[in-house]
């Protein structure tokens, strides 16, 4: 896993909920698509900078084909334009660069623009607070991949409750 994670996690998650389970790792051969299925996922993420040629609809329909959904992880027009190729039209705008860690929501208020109606769209990256969340809601884009922000927190509970502005 390139996320600090380990398939332990992805069972421990399965475990404990009934609600559907993403993989979040790069996938990058065919293999991490079955071996997703096995330990219980029931989606995977597809990042399109990891991928190239003809990988994105292999990997696509093999999940489909496993009984598993696909989100589709964009940074720019040229990845979007990529995924909007595929069948699926649950689409993650990554607001982290991954070249140089930079975080900019201005990404998914550029992309989000550019979403055929229909598109399930995610924000991930970078939202940490109550704003942030209003920010890209005010956009139709009400999904979001939280991830960092409320890990590093002692008080994940607390945490949530604050970035939901519930507490």
């Amino acid at each position: 896993p390139y996320f600090q994670g380990s398939n332990d996690h992805l069972i421990a998650a399965r475990d404990a909920v009934s609600l559907p389970v993403l993989r979040k790792d790069f996938m990058i051969d065919p293999y991490q698509i079955t071996e997703s299925r096995a330990l219980g996922a029931d989606c995977i993420l597809l990042i399109m900078a990891a991928l190239d040629g003809a990988q994105p609809h292999e990997f696509e329909q093999q999940a489909m084909e496993m009984g598993m959904s696909v989100l589709v992880e964009v940074h720019n027009e040229e990845e979007l334009d990529m995924a909007l190729d595929l069948d699926t039209r649950l689409l993650g705008i990554n607001n982290r660069n991954l070249k140089t860690l930079e975080v900019d929501l201005g990404v998914t208020e550029k992309l989000a623009q550019m979403l055929p109606q229909g598109t399930l769209s995610v924000s991930e990256s970078g939202l940490r607070t109550k704003a942030d969340l209003d920010r890209i809601a005010d956009l139709g884009v009400y999904c979001f991949l939280v991830g960092e922000s409320l890990m590093r927190q002692d008080d994940v509970e607390q945490a949530l409750k604050t970035l939901l502005g519930v507490d």
